[in-house]
């Protein structure tokens, strides 16, 4: 009984071993992905002497299987299914495969899982078994192994001897010198954090060199992943160091002639600029960072005006406001009228940030009007960019300035004659609203936001209604009773049945923005007292907002004042009339 037993309790095992051998991909990936389970049922010993030599000789399958198992073979609780640290070993030689695989993304997972299995390595296997393995790797014939082997060196360096630490580094400087340019740009993307943990004599000894010369590859995909590496490698040297060994390297790739490399150098230039230090940036980065602002391809340009307030807040003190001023604010000009939408929104999201750095009076002389241009600009993400962040400057040159400067330009948007233009400034108004507050807002813009919903064009009416909505949520029901309400409810008598019709959108999309009491009192009446509207369109829109309406109050009101209501509307002359309100009475919520 007790065999059976023993039996019945293996049998799931040895399907999930069967399946490892299936033809069918999704059995064969289903039992990879519970390999922890087969490993436990086999114990230690038979996962060393059996499973993983299979392993090892069955990497001739399809590409998600072998990720699949090269993320396995790298999990904690697998490596302590062999045996744990002692024999962490056994689990190099199926990963050492994987890891020359021709698909990319399962060499990079094998070159994560070796990385994981080298931690737990105890010191004398790293030695014995590790590092044979990356010098298997990295002479191997195939650029494949070469390249996994550039991201393994880190796990190995400071575990082993002084002796074999010199074999590593010269193994490394081999792969940057590498024929094939997958290896260098592999070797250029690892630099980096291998040169975190070399001793700073062989840093500039050994990994300078290597540096420097995959900086002035011919290859521009190289180049680019050399600039990555500038940064951890310029946190580690001094500052005088940093002056002759990268700044000269920094200068030369922010004018290289690959865009590529010059947008790398743009997108990393605040990395750069913490790396090097306030001195080097002041003496030397200031002019490079000029020069990618100015560049004749757009998508660096986009790339340096992102970093612009990180660049400009970074600068020392000391002279801050004048090399803003003199080197920063020409290319700035140049940038609010660049024919790229794309720069010129990345600029607006950032360019208010300036205004604390520069302080009111240049805020006003020199900023304000590159504000009031972008504001007036033809992209409407230029122009949401600058109305977001408007706060930054409110703080700095004051409420009433900002009213009296950039309001009347929103103003003149928001009249335009292009319909267009005045729904992208309606969809602003929200935002604009919160940065302004709820005085400045109804003294100034609140008729004008009514004003749109009676508006020739019905998208204007239409985002109108959601714009009430929104200053409703932002400013509450007590100012909304106040400065929004009546205006909207007069709507109702007025002489065109379109502009009636909006007092019924306008209840509909405001119904979520307040509460049930304020629903009662004001939304309701104002909806019953149209049931008896002259045009057969307004009357079955009432029908159909007190059918929403319905959602929201008691079932006392809804049989009071509701129900017949639509009763009536019910029995309308009018078919599509009776048709809605016979539909809501079905559809109420009693």
């Amino acid at each position: 009984m007790t065999a059976k037993e023993g039996d019945s309790s293996l049998y799931p095992i040895a399907v999930l071993i069967d399946e490892l051998r299936n033809d069918d991909l999704q059995l064969r990936l289903n039992s990879i992905k519970k390999l922890s389970t087969i490993a436990l049922a086999l114990g230690d010993e038979r996962t060393r002497s059996e499973l993983l030599p299979y392993l090892t000789d069955s990497l001739d399958d399809e590409d998600e299987v072998l990720w699949a198992l090269a993320e396995q073979l790298g999990l904690e609780d697998f490596i302590a299914l062999v045996g744990g640290p002692e024999h962490a070993q056994s689990l190099l030689a199926p990963l050492e495969g994987l890891a020359q695989v021709e698909e990319t993304v399962v060499r990079e997972k094998a070159v994560e899982s070796l990385r994981e299995v080298a931690k737990a390595h105890i010191p004398a296997h790293v030695e014995q078994y590790f590092v044979p393995l990356i010098q298997r790797l990295a002479s191997g014939e195939w650029f494949t192994s070469r390249t996994s082997a550039c991201g393994l060196f880190v796990a190995a360096y400071p575990s082993v001897s002084a002796e074999l630490k010199a074999e590593l580094r010269a193994s490394f400087r081999k792969l940057c010198g590498d024929e094939t340019p997958m290896v260098r740009r592999a070797a250029a993307s690892k630099m980096g954090e291998l040169a975190k943990v070399i001793s700073i004599e062989f840093l500039k000894e050994d990994v300078i060199p290597m540096f420097q010369s995959l900086a002035q590859d011919e290859q521009d995909s190289v180049r680019l992943l050399a600039v990555e590496a500038s940064t951890s490698i310029a946190k580690i040297l001094s500052e005088k160091d940093n002056e002759s060994l990268i700044i000269p390297i920094l200068r030369t790739t922010s004018s290289d002639k690959s865009w590529r490399v010059r947008y790398m150098v743009a997108d990393k230039f605040i990395e750069l600029q913490e790396a090097v230090g306030q001195e080097l940036t002041k003496t030397h980065l200031l002019v490079s960072f000029a020069s990618l602002l100015r560049d004749p391809e757009a998508e660096v340009r986009a790339a340096a005006a992102n970093r612009l307030k990180g660049f400009c807040e970074a600068l020392p003190n000391d002279v801050k406001v004048e090399a803003i001023l003199q080197h920063i604010l020409p290319c700035v000009q140049a940038l609010v009228a660049d024919p790229n939408q794309h720069v010129k929104s990345a600029l607006a999201s950032v360019i208010m940030g300036l205004s604390p750095i520069l302080g009111k009076e240049k805020t006003v002389e020199h900023l304000l009007p590159l504000f009031l241009a972008q504001l007036k600009d033809d992209c409407s993400e230029v122009r949401l960019n600058i109305i977001s962040t408007l706060e930054s400057v409110n703080t700095v040159i004051g409420i009433s300035q900002l009213t009296d400067t950039l309001l009347p330009a929103i103003l003149e948007l928001a009249e335009d004659k292009k319909w267009r233009v005045r729904l992208a400034i309606i969809e602003y108004m929200p935002l604009l609203a919160e940065q302004l507050g709820v005085e400045i807002f109804e003294e100034k813009l609140n008729d004008l936001c009514l004003q749109w919903l009676i508006d020739n064009v019905y998208a204007i009416r239409e985002a109108a209604t959601v714009n009430v909505k929104k200053l409703i949520e932002k400013f509450g029901v007590e100012w909304a009773s106040v400065a929004v309400f009546p205006k909207v409810f007069a709507m109702a008598r007025d002489p065109n049945y379109l502009h009636r019709l909006t007092t019924l959108f306008s209840i509909n999309v405001i119904i979520d923005a307040v509460n049930t009491d304020t629903i009662v009192k004001s939304l309701l009446p104002a909806t019953t007292n149209m049931a008896e509207d002259s045009v057969a369109n307004v009357r079955f829109n009432v029908a159909k907002t007190l059918e929403k309406l319905s959602n929201k109050v008691s079932p006392d009101i809804i049989q009071n004042i509701i129900v017949p209501v639509l009763t009536k509307l019910g029995e309308d002359a009018d078919t599509d009339v009776t048709y809605f309100a016979k539909e809501a009475l079905q559809n109420l919520s009693c």
